[in-house]
């Protein structure tokens, strides 16, 4: 029986610099190096901590009221020195919500900011595993050998 806490996708390549990126249950998306439309990996890691910050925080004020609007924009610098590499800095998360008029509207309101400390202190897995830092391990698996 698989692991019900690992998580994996597969990315397949289908020309130079652009793959087919598939999970579990068979969603696909295209990536690419950014010289296309597709999403490159570093806009799919502002997209992921947007959309892991996003949900949380739609899961708890909507509980109150829907939103009128519920806008996330993610932001971050690229960097590229001797001492870290290439790596993103100055990552920013802006939620931009609004709920409408009356008691409910106003209960989410209230709640919208104590919604995002919650999500950034202890819920998004993808800015919590950010933030606070992992291994990354990288290694060559045997290619899979063709039929003849």
């Amino acid at each position: 029986m698989a692991d019900d806490t690992q998580r994996s996708v597969t990315l397949q390549r289908t020309s130079l610099g652009q793959y087919e990126v598939r999970n579990a249950r068979g969603g696909t998306i295209t990536v690419g190096v950014g010289d296309g439309a597709e999403f490159s990996p570093v806009e799919l890691l502002l997209a992921a901590l947007g959309g892991c910050t996003g949900a949380d925080v739609d899961y708890i004020t909507s509980k109150r009221a829907e939103p009128d609007s519920f806008v996330v924009h993610v932001t971050g610098d690229k960097v590229r020195d001797e001492s870290g590499g290439n790596r993103l800095v100055n990552l920013a998360i802006e939620l931009r919500v609004s709920f409408p008029e009356g008691a409910a509207g106003d209960a989410a309101r209230e709640m919208l900011p104590r919604a995002a400390r919650m999500s950034h202190d202890r819920l998004c897995t993808v800015s919590r595993t950010v933030q606070l830092g992992t291994p990354v391990d990288t290694h060559i698996a045997p290619a899979p050998t063709g039929s003849a």
